[in-house]
């Protein structure tokens, strides 16, 4: 039996990024690429995640990554992030992303995942923090 997935009703996490989608970013059918969605994923959790550090990150894995609907041109674009695990040097970063459907009127879930950073220092090494 195929298990379905529940979508969330509504966004959960802080407003990390926002930003429309243009055609630049879209393929011929005015769908976003996929790597456009994950790259504002990234850009939000790491908000998210040098906000807590005080410190410099950087992306280290994407644990988790579903695509849920599409992303069209004209979308306004929403990235939720909240804090899953902490370890040492590293911060499991929740992601959402929402599109607002500016010519439908409606806001839909349309992707999520987990990505997981870790604070670096100036030579590029993990370097522990207090999150």
């Amino acid at each position: 039996m195929k298990q379905q997935r529940i979508v969330n009703a509504e966004p959960s996490g802080e407003l990390v990024i926002q930003t429309v989608a243009m055609p630049k970013d879209a393929n011929a059918y005015g769908d976003t690429f996929g790597g456009w969605l994950v790259s504002q994923m990234d850009v939000g959790g790491a908000v998210l995640a040098h906000q807590r550090a005080q410190n410099r990150v950087t992306t280290v894995a994407i644990d988790q990554m579903v695509f849920l609907k599409p992303v069209y041109i004209g979308d306004l674009v929403s990235c939720y992030a909240s804090i899953q695990k902490t370890g040492h040097s590293s911060i499991a970063i929740s992601i959402q992303v929402w599109a607002q459907r500016m010519r439908y009127g409606s806001f839909d879930q349309v992707a999520e995942g987990v990505f997981t950073f870790v604070a670096i220092d100036e030579e590029g090494h993990p370097k522990t923090v207090d999150w």
